[in-house]
């Protein structure tokens, strides 16, 4: 390794410079200079896009600041996860290299190729990126791509050892239940709606079908798309793991918002209530024409997955607070707000 700076961070606020440009330069060929900008809309793990001097474009990925707990921001994981994932076909970011040394960046981190293409936020980019029939069928390509993942062996892609293979939603409840108990704000108190649902959840599991490898955060905006609608790359594999692949379905479902639902804009999803995407059910259907699973009890899924949110909510809602999102400091007043009506949404819905 080159000569390394002082573990001082550069002007980009998450990145030593002159450390991570050394490293790149050795390890996965970039040409200095770089220039490195962090990737708007990441709350959780950091994501910057680097340009080298010769236009190569990476993705670099790295824990938030600080705020960090103990299992979680693991970039080891993940690289081992997308290194496993990318030599069977699913579309996933090229892995180029993974940095464990502390004194190069403070904390682990990898890079990846930089994926092209299109990531739908809002209503306004999916409009302009897509026509009227391209948006028809991107839920479809989502769904298969969702079935593809939830077909790989996990033990012949070498994946076995990421997790326990059974007891998946029971882990589950207790991971968020503690994340979210860890992660509260002083002042701030949701009427143990949170903790009413979670006991409620737990009382319902429905059996595991199957052993998969469970993206965590499935949903239209962690993919990126070609021109044709169809998925290019799943990004954000910060909560992958083993477990019930339907329970990838049911975040997917609760994010594939319609018009009308109160939740579109708190969940971004709002894309698609654009005209001419599927519906709710569509995307349903098409999942359970690419896979041989039960999808007769995605409702405890859905609500297993609105809660699970709140829950992801919170921690971002506490690290925004705290201020470890490396200057993204988007508005969170309303935090507290989505976090109830999402604990609330999966009440209502184990009840239908």
């Amino acid at each position: 390794m080159a000569l390394l700076a002082s573990a001082t961070m550069g002007t980009v606020t998450g990145v030593n410079e002159v450390n991570v440009t050394a490293w790149m330069a050795e390890n996965v060929g970039a040409v200095a200079p770089l220039d490195f900008e962090l990737i708007a809309g990441g709350r959780s793990n950091l994501t910057f896009r680097v340009i080298d001097a010769v236009g190569t474009t990476y993705a670099l990925r790295r824990p938030p600041t600080s705020h960090v707990l103990p299992t979680a921001h693991d970039m080891v994981r993940e690289h081992t996860i997308i290194s496993a994932l990318y030599p069977l076909g699913v579309p996933v970011a090229k892995p180029l290299g993974l940095c464990v040394d502390l004194e190069v960046n403070e904390r682990p981190f990898y890079v990846m190729e930089f994926v092209d293409g299109a990531i739908l936020r809002d209503r306004d980019q999916a409009e302009s990126a897509f026509g009227v029939e391209t948006r028809a069928i991107i839920g479809d390509h989502l769904a298969a791509t969702l079935a593809q993942l939830h077909d790989v062996d996990v033990d012949e892609a070498g994946l076995g050892d990421l997790a326990r293979h059974d007891g998946y939603i029971e882990r589950q409840l207790r991971r968020w239940r503690s994340q979210y108990e860890q992660m509260r704000v002083e002042g701030v108190d949701h009427a143990n709606v949170v903790e009413e649902v979670g006991d409620e959840l737990a009382r319902s599991i429905p059996v595991q079908q199957r052993v998969a490898v469970v993206h965590g955060d499935y949903r239209l905006d962690n993919t990126v798309l070609d021109r044709e609608g169809k998925v290019r790359a799943i990004l954000d594999w910060e909560i992958c793991t083993l477990g019930d692949p339907m329970a990838d379905l049911g975040v997917l479902l609760c994010y594939w918002s319609e018009p009308g639902d109160t939740t579109a804009a708190l969940l971004g999803a709002a894309p698609t209530t654009a005209p001419g995407f599927a519906t709710r059910d569509q995307v349903l259907n098409a999942y359970a024409r690419h896979t041989n699973l039960d999808v007769s009890q995605v409702h405890y899924y859905q609500a297993f997955g609105y809660w699970k949110l709140a829950c992801i909510l919170q921690g971002v809602f506490a690290r925004y607070r705290a201020g470890a999102t490396a200057g993204d400091q988007g508005s969170v007043d309303e935090f507290p707000a989505h976090i109830a009506m999402l604990a609330e949404t999966a009440k209502q819905t184990l009840e239908n």
